[in-house]
């Protein structure tokens, strides 16, 4: 598997396919609900406002995924969610350029500086490695340990 080959593409809600939008979904699916074994609603209504990020491998299958939140969605700044790397790619690195990737598509698409986000606890050193700092108290999100964190970039 090499990273290099992988396709990138930002799409808008309404320019999602739908087999684009249901490969999405199904990953998201796979990996939040059944893998993390966490019950919670996926389907936000929060979708239809972001940017969705993704990466294919040459089969066109979905390697990773995240979404990004313009201000006032979620919160007073933008943000990104729903980050995942398909089971098969994890330990290649795609995890660490998806994070690096999706900040650049917020900077050059919502002209922010400041991004929070809610990320799982046990990721906190992950994100810390891009700057992002704990801004609040650890919290309990569909059974799963979160952590509010910011970054502030220029």
């Amino acid at each position: 598997m090499n990273l290099s080959e992988l396709i990138w593409r930002t799409k808008k809600f309404d320019e999602l396919t739908l087999d684009q939008l249901y490969a999405i979904l199904k990953l998201r699916m796979e990996v939040f609900i059944v893998e993390q074994n966490c019950f919670y609603l996926d389907l936000d209504d929060v979708d239809k406002v972001c940017l969705h990020l993704y990466a294919t491998d040459s089969a066109d299958n979905i390697a990773a995924y995240a979404r990004a939140i313009p201000q006032g969605a979620v919160y007073k700044s933008s943000s990104f969610g729903r980050v995942v790397v398909h089971p098969q790619w994890r330990g290649t690195g795609l995890g660490k350029l998806l994070t690096k990737n999706v900040m650049e598509v917020i900077e050059n698409n919502f002209g922010t500086t400041e991004i929070k986000i809610s990320a799982q606890s046990h990721l906190e050193k992950f994100y810390a490695s891009f700057g992002f700092v704990k801004c609040g108290d650890e919290y309990m999100d569909a059974g799963i340990l979160h952590i509010p964190m910011t970054i502030l970039r220029f």
